[in-house]
């Protein structure tokens, strides 16, 4: 087996993530970019989308990933919305979209339409988080989006299945189909609930950080493996369970989450890189497949399909936001008011992704009569180019579209005045702890230590403080950011010492790895409570 390929395909698309974050363009948008120019490239090679390389693969980690970072909390607190989206919206949007293309589009058959409606229902988890990140989105507005996105895999992959099978005519009912939904939705979040407390309760005992990561990232694959075993969601499983341990995430111990939220943010950069390069590394395999087609009459059918899947979630968006609070005075006491601005948002906040193609490409060639599959080649063609649209149309303006609503974004110094708060309170309990330790006999420290525990602590308290503090009127720094510019230029001269001192032979290099990475703790720990610090 010829890696080098794959290997290529990984290292040129971090190369161009890397390369987007120097730009205003948002990296899914540059990475789809380079994917369709480089499809026509001598000598790239052909990377077709396989859907049981991607779902079983590549969907439970991406999930894990953005739903362990989610607040449990504030995902409770908005389930009504999340819900209407995430499963009202997608069957709402297979039927109508599916719809709409069957009425466009000459000789399709309604089964084929719904399959279609069903494949470029669900908005896509990686792109709704990117964007939101770059565009810095108001937070209850990201958390819907982020929710949405979570759940709607789930939905469309059972909407799909049921689609698919009265397309290849293996008849099943729209009663069939509904129970079929209704038992993998419910049997993903009964073997989510089943896994989780197990899991977490391994990952808290196993004792070494090491072994707790190497589980950590086994952990998305083994939720989704198990529900699908049983014929259960394996999204909704993996998302369950990532939920919990997410919540629960200060329970292990510090060295695992150190290194579980490192090794977990390159592997999310990996994943998300390569899988959007790979969208647009699509475009030749779906045109070779499109003969039959007049190139008009395609591109007038993909323009037709883009339009309905956005105009559809507008439809759907509006009434879902205005209608229930209309209805209920509950709603309206128990939510935040809204206007016209948000849902304007978070209907044009509906970029697809690679869930919606590699479903499409999971397509049977042959019914069970032994016949094409109708208008196959089409599918995969509209699912592409909608795919396409929504990430360059849609991506490349919601910038702008939130620039011109001036929806209000994250407010910072109130988030920065929250965290000073916090952390003063844990500081005053941190050193009524330290107090009531140092009075018992056994805890007894030299006079210089406990004044640098003290120390320590009172620096924790006034470092955010300093933030909201005035500017150097020279250098434009916070107090804390001089310090931990002073911090890091004296440990960097600490560091040439060490390495000039392995140099003449006066250490070896076991020792100058043992000394570097003291200081890399200590380095750390200076930065880490710098503005946006992880």
């Amino acid at each position: 087996m010829d890696v080098l390929p794959l290997v290529a395909l990984v290292a040129a698309s971090a190369a161009v993530a890397g390369a987007a974050r120097r730009t205003p363009v948002p990296a899914p948008l540059l990475l789809v970019t380079v994917g369709l120019i480089a499809s026509y490239v001598p000598g790239v090679p052909s990377y077709t989308l396989d859907a049981d390389i991607v779902l079983p693969l590549l969907l439970p980690p991406l999930l894990y990933t953005a739903a362990v970072d989610s607040s449990y909390l504030d995902l409770r607190a908005n389930v009504r919305p999340v819900a209407l989206l995430s499963v009202g919206y997608v069957l709402f949007a297979t039927v109508a979209v599916g719809w709409l293309a069957y009425l466009v589009v000459p000789d399709l058959p309604l089964t084929a339409a719904l399959v279609l409606g069903a494949v470029v229902a669900p908005p896509d988890a990686v792109t709704a988080a990117a964007i939101a990140r770059r565009v810095g989105l108001p937070g209850r507005v990201t958390t819907i989006l982020q929710g949405e996105s979570l759940v709607n895999d789930a939905t469309a992959i059972t909407a799909y299945k049921v689609a698919l099978a009265a397309a290849v005519g293996e008849g099943m009912s729209w009663g069939s189909g509904i129970g079929e939904f209704l038992v993998a939705a419910l049997g993903g979040v009964v073997v989510g609930l089943a896994l989780m407390v197990p899991l977490h309760w391994l990952r808290t005992h196993l004792g070494e950080a090491l072994l707790q990561n190497t589980l950590s990232l086994l952990i998305p694959f083994v939720a989704y493996a198990v529900a699908e075993r049983v014929h259960a969601s394996g999204v909704l499983a993996v998302v369950v369970v990532a939920l919990y341990l997410g919540h629960r995430a200060w329970q292990v111990d510090f060295a695992t989450r150190l290194q579980e939220a490192a090794v977990w943010r390159m592997v999310a950069f990996v994943l998300e890189s390569t899988v959007f390069a790979l969208i647009g590394l699509q475009l030749p395999f779906v045109l070779r497949g499109l003969g039959a087609y007049a190139v008009a009459d395609a591109l007038w059918y993909a323009v037709a399909v883009f339009a309905a899947v956005v105009v559809v979630r507008y439809v759907w968006v509006f009434p879902a936001t205005f209608l229930p609070r209309w209805l209920s005075k509950r709603i309206r006491e128990r939510e935040p008011d809204t206007d016209w601005k948000a849902p304007t948002i978070v209907g044009w906040a509906g970029m697809r992704g690679v869930v919606s193609l590699a479903i499409a490409f999971s397509i049977p060639l042959l019914t069970t009569a032994g016949q094409a599959f109708p208008a196959r080649n089409l599918v995969l063609f509209l699912t592409f180019t909608t795919v396409i649209g929504t990430l360059v149309v849609q991506g490349l303006t919601l910038p702008l579209l939130v620039r011109a609503l001036r929806l209000p974004g994250r407010d910072a110094t109130a988030e920065t005045l929250a965290e000073a708060q916090a952390q003063s309170e844990a500081s005053a309990a941190a050193e009524a702890r330290l107090d009531a330790l140092l009075a018992d006999p056994r805890n007894a420290l030299p006079e210089p230590l406990t004044d640098r525990l003290r120390a320590v602590l009172e620096r924790r308290r006034n470092a955010v403080w300093e933030r909201l503090g005035a500017a150097n009127p020279v250098t434009g720094e916070s107090a804390d950011d001089t310090y931990r510019r002073l911090a890091g230029e004296t440990l960097d001269a600490e560091r040439e010492v060490f390495v000039r001192l392995r140099d003449e032979r006066r250490i070896d290099d076991e020792m100058l790895r043992t000394l570097l990475r003291r200081l890399d703790l200590e380095e750390a720990a200076a930065y880490r409570e710098g503005p946006g610090a992880a």
